[in-house]
């Protein structure tokens, strides 16, 4: 089955159809630069543009970066501030189904996307315990996963670090504006694993976003870390995969819209009850075909 993916980004917005058999992209991703100002009505013209591209008609998935609730946007720390308690998946389902209903959609916390994707298809799948998946960009983002079950909305991002915000001081954005080698961003990078882990006490820290294509330069340089430490293996397409799935659930639970695959509507889970019953359950979670 194929289902429709965007991942809406501080910088980018990409998409592509999605093969929810192989947790794969079914087509090259297509990508357009976030527009400056990330408003939601500009932000809306380029997730039609990108779904346009391939004439694609049917539920779609997106992502946001913030807090997503039964579809309203209600953080916005990387993108305009006229997103905070807009309806973001009426805008884009009317602007993608021209009112008709044809495109309904599905949004969801961007890491908790990738999250998703991750523990059903990628470095997380078959993983107990307390999983913690980041994605590292233009922030920090999270997704905390125990036993399966997603906590929703964590924005671990937003933990403060030297009395910043941790995405202030430890994003790849930071590393690139500030031209830190690897050594230097890992080790801040450490000083953000630390206290995550001395809060939750993880078994396995995901590291995700585009930069866990280069984990072999910056994962050997973390240490004095309890927990396992492993790159994504969707790598940047996390985001994608996760929202299709989360369009599935959503068209499958004959919901048009429930705000990030039911991201308020509590746990989701991805262990064995879920892959048995999770067409039924609140939350999103897709249904092993």
């Amino acid at each position: 089955m194929k289902v429709f993916g965007v991942d809406i980004g501080g910088s980018g917005i990409k998409g592509a159809p999605v093969d929810l058999e192989r947790g794969d992209l079914a087509d090259e991703r297509y990508k357009v630069l976030t527009p400056q100002p990330s408003t939601p009505d500009a932000v809306a013209d380029c997730v039609q543009q990108v779904v346009e591209h391939f004439g694609w008609s049917g539920p779609v998935g997106a992502t946001y970066p913030g807090v997503v609730t039964d579809g309203v946007t209600r953080t916005a720390a990387n993108v305009d501030k006229a997103w905070v308690d807009r309806n973001a998946a009426a805008l884009l389902a009317g602007r993608l189904g021209g009112g008709t209903g044809g495109c309904p959609v599905t949004v969801l916390n961007d890491a908790d996307a990738a999250g998703l994707a991750e523990m059903h298809f990628g470095a997380g799948k078959g993983r107990r315990g307390t999983v913690i998946v980041l994605t590292f960009g233009t922030g920090i983002g999270s997704a905390v996963f125990s036993d399966g079950a997603l906590v929703p909305n964590t924005e671990l991002g937003h933990l403060e670090l030297h009395g910043h915000d941790a995405e202030k001081r430890a994003s790849t954005k930071v590393k690139d504006d500030e031209d830190l080698s690897w050594q230097q961003w890992a080790h801040r990078v450490q000083k953000y694993l630390a206290h995550v882990e001395m809060l939750f006490t993880p078994q396995l820290f995901v590291i995700g976003g585009g930069v866990s294509r280069k984990a072999a330069k910056f994962l050997p340089l973390i240490e004095g870390i309890r927990a396992e430490i492993v790159p994504a293996q969707l790598q940047n397409n996390a985001g994608i995969v996760g929202a299709a799935m989360a369009a599935r659930a959503a068209s499958r639970d004959g919901a048009a819209a429930p705000a990030g695959a039911g991201a308020s509507a509590g746990p989701v889970s991805t262990g064995p009850a879920a892959e048995t019953d999770a067409a039924t359950s609140q939350v999103g979670w897709p249904a092993d075909p």
